[in-house]
């Protein structure tokens, strides 16, 4: 059989070409196998001496920039293949902030970042733990009452009361209230100590009286010492639904008409709301550039970072200072405090009145 010139150079190449994509793709599929796997050499990996300095040299400059947690050699088998190792806690030192002692206008209290629900168990364990007892409590009301200090050398102790007991002295209870905080899911606990007949009938709660400063000063301690025992039982909380209760309506709201915000009302104080509003200021990252409380106003610096840049214009002027770009005003009104605010007719930038409201409303609440 004759064949043409050329087609069998052709069919041989191709022929080739097709052994050589075959050989290739065999060893792709196989290239595992020849490649050392290394994934476990970290579980028998050994540590190495610390690496030694010249005597008289900084050691400080060779130190681990991110230290890494110990593990036990005889465990580390564990985690591999299945389990990785577990990082560090980064949260121990933020959960000591979940329990701070504020103080306010001669009013003391322990700010915790809970619900009354949980708490309330807790605090009763409190009130046991350290001998005081409970004679009465009523949880709607997050009311709980001790049994009389008078009679017990563990709670006169605690109570600070005179370690030798006379005929003649006042019969004392203690009691724990506790309420919803200003902001979203905390709780307020406040402490005092109280006069009462030779029974310890539950008395009703006044939050209008301003201990002294002794009693104010004994407050916060008893606040400390209880703010410690709490947080030890964070693993330990259960929930009270009879506590539950307690939750109220937000002490924080925001008024709007449409999509804008025209006003924040505060079911507080004046004092207390002047606070908060300090504080939220300060957190938001706000400038305030004038305030005066007994006219009730702040001026405050209330542009975006690109506003406050002006970039190699800087060389010309000093923009990195606050400038007052809106007012922040509060009307008091019987336990209610309403605060607006006001662009100055001087500002052109990208916020507005509202915009502030809105962004001051989430640090409030």
């Amino acid at each position: 059989m004759s064949v043409l010139s050329g087609t069998r150079n052709n069919l041989l190449s191709k022929s080739r070409t097709l052994a050589s994509g075959m050989l290739l793709t065999s060893v792709a599929l196989s290239g595992c196998g020849l490649m050392d796997d290394r994934s476990e050499r970290y579980v028998d990996a050994r540590e190495l001496p610390p690496l030694q300095v010249p005597e008289g040299a900084d050691s400080s400059r060779i130190s681990q920039a991110m230290p890494i947690r110990d593990i036990n050699v005889a465990d580390a088998s564990k985690f591999y293949p299945t389990e990785i190792p577990e990082p560090p806690d980064m949260t121990s030192e933020i959960l000591e902030e979940n329990y701070v002692v504020e103080e306010l206008d001669g009013q003391a209290w322990l700010l915790v970042n809970d619900v009354p629900g949980r708490l309330w168990p807790a605090t009763n364990a409190y009130m046991i733990d350290r001998g005081l007892g409970i004679s009465g409590d009523n949880p709607k009301q997050g009311l709980i009452q001790s049994d009389l200090l008078n009679f017990s050398k563990r709670a006169r102790d605690l109570a600070e009361l005179p370690e030798e007991a006379v005929q003649e002295e006042a019969r004392v209870v203690l009691q724990v209230m506790m309420s919803p905080g200003v902001r979203r899911k905390t709780t307020e606990i406040q402490v005092r100590k109280l006069e009462v007949g030779d029974e310890a009938v539950l008395k009703p709660w006044s939050g209008n009286e301003v201990p002294s400063p002794d009693d104010l000063a004994f407050q916060k301690r008893l606040l400390a010492d209880m703010a410690e025992f709490l947080q030890g039982r964070d693993e330990q909380k259960s929930f009270s639904r009879a506590a539950s209760g307690i939750v109220s309506q937000p002490l924080v709201k925001l008024v709007s008409e449409g999509d804008q915000a025209v006003a924040i009302r505060l079911d507080l104080d004046f004092g207390r709301s002047w606070a908060e509003i300090r504080r939220a200021l300060t957190e938001a990252g706000i400038a305030v550039v004038d305030l005066n409380r007994s006219e009730g106003w702040f001026h405050v610096d209330f542009r975006t970072e690109e506003e406050r840049d002006s970039g190699w214009f800087d060389w010309f002027g000093d923009d990195s200072q606050p400038q007052h770009t809106h007012t922040l005003r509060l009307e008091e009104s019987p336990e209610v405090v309403t605060m607006t605010a006001e662009q100055e007719a001087s500002f052109d930038g990208d916020r507005n009145a509202s915009d502030l409201l809105g962004e001051l409303f989430e640090y409030l609440y």
